[in-house]
């Protein structure tokens, strides 16, 4: 039985025997697309043929991991080492022996958490190698496309892990949309890790909001107030962002509040 990978989200199936499913139903999505070339599956043991993952270390307690060569949005995880258990940020498709073998090396992973279904990729797998709870907002629960005793469908505006770190429903992308609040990281003065929930985008005196990216469908002016209003009440001057090179490295908070009011002014003029 082969489990099967979108290979334009990167988001794996249940087994479905020899044929893959007949639809990817994130990429069906208005938020996501199916390429003009039509939708396309790899099985999990031809992404481990044909590719492999990288670790880089950001600052002293966070590890990225990411697939070379890029595959499906081309989003990279972040470990979070801490006392109380590693915590995984975001995921990827890929989970390989050497992958497996370093992070058992790093002190394991405790929890998992994930900002919104775009980077569900093959968390189940994760987990379950790593005996870790998969925490997911219930808000996104119709998007997890394996069932897992691991996983925890979580409900309300926060949810406290261990060590400080901390997940924040924000919404807006999708209604589960989710950052984690690491207050140690960045030197102690606080990190978010923000997926694409917070978008970081070329020009790093401003972040950006989107319903969706590749069609291009902002979000309501009123919705990135509220993402503001909550985000305001956490104390961090740095954020993460989904890819290797997204990082804003201070000043995070600050620009996060005037790239909100920017983007309401360009919505209500």
């Amino acid at each position: 039985m082969s489990r099967f990978v979108c290979a334009t989200c990167g988001v794996q199936y249940e087994e479905t025997g020899a044929h893959p499913p007949e639809h990817c139903l994130i990429c069906e999505d208005e938020r996501q697309y199916i390429p003009d070339s039509g939708q396309r599956w790899l099985t999990t043991e031809r992404l481990a043929e044909r590719h492999h993952n990288e670790f880089r270390r950001h600052e002293d307690r966070l590890v990225g991991i990411g697939t070379s060569p890029t595959f499906a949005i081309g989003q990279r995880a972040l470990l979070v080492q801490s006392p109380g258990g590693n915590v995984l940020w975001d995921c990827i498709s890929l989970l390989d022996e050497f992958t497996e073998k370093t992070v058992k090396e790093m002190g394991g992973i405790k929890a998992i958490a994930i900002s919104h279904p775009h980077y569900y990729s093959a968390m189940v797998d994760w987990a379950e190698a790593f005996d870790a709870t998969l925490y997911l907002h219930a808000r996104d629960r119709r998007w997890a496309m394996r069932a897992s005793s691991k996983i925890e469908f979580w409900e309300g505006e926060e949810l406290d892990l261990h060590d400080g770190l901390k997940l924040i429903n924000l919404g807006g992308h999708f209604d589960g949309g989710t950052v984690l609040h690491a207050p140690f990281l960045a030197g102690g003065k606080g990190a978010l890790l923000t997926g694409d929930i917070i978008q970081v985008i070329p020009d790093r005196h401003f972040v950006s909001f989107m319903y969706s990216y590749p069609n291009l469908i902002p979000l309501p002016a009123a919705k990135v107030g509220r993402m503001a209003a909550r985000v305001h009440e956490l104390e961090f001057d740095r954020i993460y962002g989904a890819w290797w090179d997204r990082l804003i490295p201070t000043g995070a908070k600050e620009i996060v509040e005037r790239s909100a009011q920017r983007y309401q002014r360009a919505l209500e003029s």
